[in-house]
């Protein structure tokens, strides 16, 4: 695992790049497609109108993810393997 930082990075880029980045509008997009943030706003339970995203559209990012990261390690597999 050590020489496969590639989730890791998926996961930490998003919110180092909403310190980085001041543009309301791209915080936005950045919020609603990042795993880690649209897996947390699931748990959102009261002011969901204030939320960037939904509690069930964050669950369908975080399912469209994870389809992303067995896909990748399916193909990954794949080709070690042949």
């Amino acid at each position: 695992m050590a020489g496969r930082p590639g989730v890791a990075i998926l996961l930490y880029v998003a919110p180092i790049l909403t310190v980085v980045v001041t543009d309301p509008r791209w915080l936005k997009r950045i919020d609603r497609v990042s795993p880690m943030t649209a897996g947390l706003k699931i748990q959102a339970t009261t002011a969901l109108d204030s939320l960037t995203i939904g509690p069930r559209q964050g669950l369908g990012v975080l399912a469209l993810w994870a389809a992303g990261a067995l896909l990748a390690g399916l193909l990954s597999l794949q080709l070690r393997d042949a």
